[in-house]
């Protein structure tokens, strides 16, 4: 009996125990879905939020033991919208300029030909344009310029074009020597670009005539070459793009060069969209300076590569000038066939 007793004491026992254990599970269940944890309180809305936090201040950070502060950014909304522009922006952008640039010099020189020198009595006497140094300082800045090109259009198509050609290893060797060379030759080009300024300074400071030769188009419109000292207006605007462009890519990609010296990583970022968005427009308009200096108009690479001109050409082209050089001697209207006048 007394065993009969206690068996039905622990079945009482046990089923009060497995219905207060379904109780609690079917209210801790409950509270769950209410988005409760077990003392009542909602998890969800005692949380910090995300976006609060991103309206607050534009990183969120933590807290470091070691000297580097940067390291404390633990979150860098920016970094968003940066490497949408890095990935979706550029690469369109860049395409746009460089090859609509190519496709616009294409058309021109479909409908207007390359510009012909003018045949007369001054042909085949030539009359020094650029010196020596002159041209090495041209060649100097151009010669990087075109490397630096490369390898900057490599940083944003490498990838996409190049790396499914050769493959991931070759592509990460040249990239990495397209890096060096980006960084050493920064130098030389930044050095050209100041030796310019010097150099033709007071050669391409615009004035009365400039407007003129705009409003004739320069002579490519048509079969009428206006007046021109030195450099024309053509020029003058390819030189200012140069120092401009130059100086403006020279300081940030000397801020990219020596990061976080003056700036935080929103500032960083910052300077390579400036120096990415400036370098295309640079590319698109020394595209067109290429052309015209080769292609475009004959006589006109004599320029920079013997530094001679043809006096006929130089006439027509630079007639200011022209009559500038000859008043500075008096041998200048007999020039012989291979004389050069006297700076």
């Amino acid at each position: 009996m007394r065993r009969t007793l206690t068996t039905f004491r622990t079945l009482v026992a046990a089923t009060i125990l497995t219905a207060a254990v379904g109780a609690s599970s079917t209210s801790f269940a409950q509270q769950t879905r209410d988005g409760m944890n077990p003392t009542g309180q909602n998890p969800t809305a005692e949380s910090v939020n995300e976006e609060f936090l991103f309206k607050q201040d534009p990183k969120i950070t933590g807290r470091i033991s070691i000297p580097d502060g940067k390291a404390a950014h633990l979150i860098q909304p920016a970094g968003r919208d940066y490497r949408d522009f890095r990935e979706r922006w550029l690469p369109w952008l860049s395409a746009l300029a460089v090859l609509g640039a190519v496709a616009l010099l294409g058309l021109f020189y479909y409908f207007r030909g390359r510009i012909l020198m003018e045949r007369g009595p001054d042909t085949g006497r030539k009359i020094l344009r650029f010196n020596g140094f002159e041209r090495f300082a041209h060649w100097m800045t151009s010669s990087c310029f075109i490397i630096l090109a490369l390898s900057g259009l490599n940083y944003i198509f490498g990838k996409r074009l190049l790396m499914p050609l050769i493959g991931a290893d070759a592509f990460g060797v040249v990239a990495q020597y397209a890096k060096f060379s980006h960084i050493y030759l920064a130098w030389p080009f930044m050095i050209g670009v100041a030796l310019m300024l010097v150099l033709w300074l007071k050669d391409n400071i615009p004035n009365k005539i400039d407007i003129d030769w705009i409003k004739a188009f320069g002579g490519f419109v048509g079969d009428k070459h206006p007046s021109a000292g030195r450099f024309n207006a053509g020029q003058k605007m390819v030189f200012w793009m140069v120092i401009g462009f130059g100086s403006a890519m020279s300081v940030t990609g000397l801020m990219m060069i020596f990061p976080f010296a003056l700036t935080d990583i929103t500032g960083m970022q910052l300077m390579q969209v400036i120096h990415a968005l400036i370098g295309i427009a640079f590319i698109a308009g020394i595209l067109a300076h290429i052309y015209i200096g080769t292609l475009g108009m004959e006589g006109a690479y004599d320029a920079m590569g013997s530094g001679k001109v043809d006096l006929g050409w130089a006439k027509v082209h630079h007639d200011l000038w022209v009559e500038e050089e000859q008043a500075k001697t008096a041998s200048g209207p007999q020039l012989g066939r291979h004389q050069v006048p006297a700076e």
